[in-house]
């Protein structure tokens, strides 16, 4: 695997770059290791409901940047405190997040960090969250990212982000400080970002490949295209009638209906899941549908429930979906 190191701090540009460089992968390439930071911004999940995910008035205040990139899992903020790191590859498999976080974990531990890996997507030091990552697979090729908190303020990120109280409460503890940790506050004294940088490149990766001209190009057009666009990282929503939502070991999902005379027109699906397929095809399967039981075990009968929502019990998400509660 090679390594490419991006320079750029803008959210919306980084993003739109990582993209690019995903679907322009060719199919003998060896893959890459990106290493990159943002400047202040907001990040959502594909699959998120951004207004309900950033505490408004605070981004607004700060004039903070909200941009949606293209994986699962839940929102996170960004300063110059992280290091973001990205695996692009050309293969098939399921979601797999040990494959990509083993190498971030031996290079921690080369500084002094006793990492290890926790859950579906985290790295943790003595209980307490040090990294998230996400995943997207597509046309046989596979994008796993994540952020390492270096020297985040957490002020900050508990302000600019709406915190889930079912999350605090199912993990027992009372605030996001007390569930994440800078991992600064565990490597040799005197270690540096730079340090870091050399120990994970040498885990994940053999040799340099620069940034292409072309792929800046088109990032640029992305970015204007899709990344700064509030359509992207917002999106309207139609007005919703019912709302049904639940927690899974892998992740939230959130239902929401717009139904008229028993009959669903709309249907839009939030949540921090991770998926393999687009979740678009079970919204438009719902719209259209009797809100009953039959008319909807009928639409729901093709659906791979386990690539729309990794690590499922289809049963359960069948019910989740047809039973009213």
């Amino acid at each position: 695997m090679r390594y490419t190191l991006i320079p750029t701090r803008d959210p919306a540009l980084n993003l739109a770059l990582e993209e690019q460089i995903f679907t322009s992968l060719p199919p003998a390439h060896p893959g890459l290791f990106l290493l990159w930071q943002n400047n202040p911004s907001v990040i959502v999940g594909c699959h998120q409901c951004t207004p309900e995910e950033v505490n408004e008035a605070f981004v607004r205040r700060e004039n903070l940047p909200v941009v949606r990139r293209i994986t699962g899992g839940g929102a996170v903020y960004h300063d110059s405190g992280n290091l973001n790191f990205s695996f692009i590859e050309n293969a098939r498999q399921r979601v797999d997040f040990q494959k990509y976080l083993v190498p971030v974990r031996e290079a921690l531990r080369e500084l002094g960090v006793a990492a290890t890996v926790s859950g579906r997507n985290d790295l943790e030091v003595e209980g307490r969250k040090i990294s998230g990552s996400a995943q997207l697979l597509r046309d046989g090729k596979i994008l796993h990212h994540g952020t390492l908190l270096v020297t985040v303020d957490f002020e900050r990120l508990s302000r600019a982000l709406t915190v889930d109280t079912e999350k605090i409460s199912s993990k027992g503890v009372g605030s996001v400080r007390a569930r994440v940790c800078n991992i600064s506050e565990h490597w040799h004294a005197g270690t540096t970002t730079d340090e870091l940088t050399v120990a994970l490149l040498r885990r994940c990766a053999a040799e340099e490949e620069p940034l292409s001209q072309k792929n800046v190009e088109a990032a640029h057009s992305l970015a204007a295209a899709k990344y700064r666009l509030w359509d992207w990282n917002y999106g309207a929503s139609p007005p919703f009638t019912e709302k049904k939502r639940a927690r899974f070991p892998w992740g939230i999902v959130d239902l929401r209906l717009d139904v008229r005379g028993g009959v669903i027109e709309n249907c839009k699906i939030f949540g921090d899941f991770f998926a393999t397929d687009a979740i678009d095809h079970l919204e438009e399967a719902l719209a259209g549908r009797k809100r009953e039981r039959n008319a909807l075990s009928e639409a729901l009968a093709h659906i791979e429930w386990e690539r729309c929502f990794s690590g499922c019990e289809p049963e359960v998400m069948r019910k989740f979906f047809v039973e009213k509660d």
